[in-house]
């Protein structure tokens, strides 16, 4: 019977030890999420900022939105 209380601590221990890397994963998972936003952010501003690319992008939205609100 002791040996039966003891396996059972042993495997509790392990299933408790699985449960805590879980929430080490979800961690990284948001740090992971959070990294690509602020990647994506700067690429953006980047593409806004200057160049030919920046006002290439402006100037379409600029014409999408005036098409919006002319009704065309």
């Amino acid at each position: 019977m002791n040996f039966l209380v003891g396996m059972y601590t042993r495997m509790m221990n392990k299933v408790e030890g699985f449960k805590q890397d879980e929430r080490g994963s979800q961690t990284l998972e948001w740090i992971g999420i959070a990294a690509v936003i602020v990647i994506l952010v700067g690429v953006i501003s980047q593409a806004f900022s200057e160049g030919k690319f920046g006002d290439t992008l402006v100037t379409k939205f600029g014409n999408l939105i005036e098409k919006i609100g002319s009704g065309n």
